[in-house]
């Protein structure tokens, strides 16, 4: 009865809830372990995913017209943006870097805290995403730490973006909903 109380996320062992094992317990590896290799296979699917979609978008659509997909619904249409969403801040690249890497900084810290699989999930959408953004800061041009993003997805009546922007979104808003639900990344719920 009181599994089917526990409430899903939550540890199920006193190990995962960062308790000693006893003597002679020789179990799998904590549930810690596990979330933080999950954060790290999210936080690399995101990166390669953006990454190899603006080679792509590099060597293929820069300079080119721009590819309807859904008719004037939604293109692929490359554009450089050296400011943050919606173009805003175009004169505050160097900021946007470090608000990338302290973001990356943060993640790293808050990991080793990582008892939750849906936190794994955010934290993994948000660190590939700020990587995916940094690394165009880093070594895009004009200059290193003044690199402007390619963005490619263009809906209409909307801003440009680019795949690590849809991961950081998604990350920021499973966030929001854990924290509605009490969900604390190591595992915790609280009801306040």
């Amino acid at each position: 009865m009181a599994e089917a109380e526990r409430i899903i996320g939550t540890p199920d062992t006193p190990e995962a809830a960062g308790a000693e094992p006893e003597q002679g317990d020789t179990a799998s590896p904590p549930r810690g372990r596990r979330r933080i290799a999950v954060l790290f296979v999210v936080a690399a699917f995101a990166y390669t995913l953006d990454l190899v979609s603006k080679l792509l978008v590099v060597d293929k659509l820069e300079h080119h017209a721009p590819i309807e997909v859904f008719g004037d619904w939604l293109e692929f249409h490359a554009i450089r943006n050296p400011g943050a969403a919606f173009g805003f801040g175009a004169a505050f690249t160097v900021i946007f870097t470090m608000i990338a890497a302290a973001v990356i900084v943060v993640i790293a810290r808050l990991a080793r805290k990582l008892y939750s699989l849906p936190w794994a999930i955010a934290l993994g959408l948000l660190l590939g995403g700020a990587l995916g953004n940094l690394t165009d800061r880093i070594f895009r041009s004009p200059g290193i730490f003044q690199g402007e993003v390619v963005d490619f997805i263009a809906p209409k009546g909307f801003a440009v973006f680019n795949l690590a922007d849809s991961a950081i979104v998604c990350g920021g808003i499973l966030i929001v909903l854990l924290s509605f639900r009490g969900l604390d990344p190591d595992g915790t719920v609280h009801k306040d």
